[in-house]
């Protein structure tokens, strides 16, 4: 069947709100590499937006997933628990930065792991106001897109949102905004809109993802501890993209001289199959009443025997030093190109969580057109890339980090003949 015809049954099926980035219709995947139903081969540099670090199909994943799919399947935790569930909270309780005592909770969805910090946070707190920032994205639920920093299309057509959610603007030095703008806005927010007491969390990504892959400046994440520490709030770290060794480190805020007090994370906890956690402090994980926390698929049996395989491989596969090595080897690519293609504005990120952002190359516009045509010709040269930022121009790059050296090179070898094509044009 080709893709036209399954573009067409798309259309006519699938609710329009849904969006595909591409026309790719997968037939089987490999490690790095995918094969549509017309046998087109691509190099995916999206790994299902940084879902399969251990690259699609790893066999210690899979050989997880078959045993436990052998043995049980589903018999919602909240009914007949197992082991293999204890056993994860147990692993992500030693693995999660923080020399405390923690416990954990395990969901479905990160946007599910967002929700439920923002409980366990107001349980614990008594206090009901969350502060988050531009540029953020914490899902597609009602709080989670209320917490989102990017109106389209994440929030278009559904307000009113939640209450008691207020935003504060990320530092970005490329775009002028400071750290001490940051702090100075919130200190005003507390003085204008809410006050401290009020706050029951502050939530950051430790790299923004939807938002342009910004890291988060240590000197900021460092004053928002000192902050919350003084006025009782909870610090909440959303690992969801950049968990699980994206950034050279199993998680991102290992980077960081401060720990969060609850962190969120999924997309690739199992490999591939939908898992998602929320990790912290015991005492606050435990101020929710039981019942009030959980959910029908939450923790299902095979996701989590196929996030012991992840952890696992991460940990015997290096991935971490990989990652850096990756992501250094990506990084210098994209900066020795800058000479010859000056739409290029930054080159930023950590490990292998990368960015190239593009502007005009005779002003400091935003050129989205041009980040459109990088995606869409590296497309048809069958390298699979992904957009992001708020003004859309900005390329992300989440290959598997257990590409193999060749493909990762063929890769960059597209991506350099793309940008050089396009900057001549």
């Amino acid at each position: 069947m080709t893709g036209s015809i399954l573009a067409k049954r798309h259309s006519e099926a699938i609710a329009k709100g849904v969006s595909v980035a591409t026309q790719v219709y997968v037939e089987r995947a490999e490690n790095a590499e995918i094969w549509d139903v017309q046998g087109q081969r691509y190099i995916d540099f999206a790994a299902g937006i940084a879902v399969v670090n251990t690259g699609h199909r790893h066999p210690r994943v899979i050989a997880a997933a078959k045993e436990q799919m052998e043995q049980f399947t589903h018999t919602c935790h909240q009914v007949a628990p197992y082991e293999n569930y204890v056993a994860l909270a147990e692993r992500l309780n030693r693995l999660v930065p923080g020399n405390f005592a923690k416990k954990t909770v395990f969901v479905t969805t990160g946007a599910e792991a967002v929700e439920n910090a923002v409980k366990i946070a107001r349980a614990a707190t008594g206090r009901s106001g969350v502060v988050a920032f531009s540029g953020a994205f914490h899902g597609r639920t009602f709080l989670g897109m209320s917490l989102t920093g990017k109106v389209a299309p994440y929030k278009m057509g559904f307000g009113p949102l939640v209450g008691d959610v207020y935003r504060i603007p990320f530092p970005v030095g490329l775009h002028g905004i400071s750290v001490e703008q940051t702090l100075n806005a919130l200190e005003n927010l507390f003085k204008a809109d809410i006050e401290p007491t009020r706050v029951a969390a502050i939530i950051i990504e430790p790299v923004q993802g939807e938002g342009g892959f910004y890291p988060a400046p240590p000197e900021l994440l460092k004053a928002l501890r000192e902050i919350a520490d003084y006025h009782g709030i909870v610090l909440i770290a959303d690992e969801i993209q950049t968990g699980f060794a994206r950034t050279g480190k199993l998680f991102a805020m290992e980077h960081h001289e401060v720990v969060a007090d609850l962190t969120t994370m999924a997309k690739s906890l199992a490999g591939g199959l939908p898992l998602a956690a929320v990790t912290g402090r015991a005492e606050l994980m435990d101020a929710v009443v039981p019942g009030g926390l959980g959910g029908t698929y939450g923790g299902n049996p095979v996701a989590i025997a196929a996030a012991h395989a992840v952890l696992d491989v991460i940990e015997e596969e290096k991935l971490n030093a990989r990652a850096t090595q990756l992501g250094d080897q990506l990084t210098q690519r994209l900066h020795e190109l800058r000479p010859r293609v000056p739409q290029i504005a930054d080159v930023r990120g950590l490990g292998l969580m990368i960015a190239v952002e593009f502007n005009h190359a005779d002003s400091q516009e935003p050129n989205v057109s041009f980040t459109n045509a990088v995606r869409q010709k590296a497309l048809e040269r069958g390298l699979i890339l992904l957009t992001c930022g708020v003004h859309g121009n900005v390329i992300r790059f989440l290959p598997p980090l257990t590409i193999q050296n060749n493909v990762f090179n063929e890769a960059l070898s597209i991506l350099e003949s793309v940008l050089l094509d396009l900057a001549e044009q």
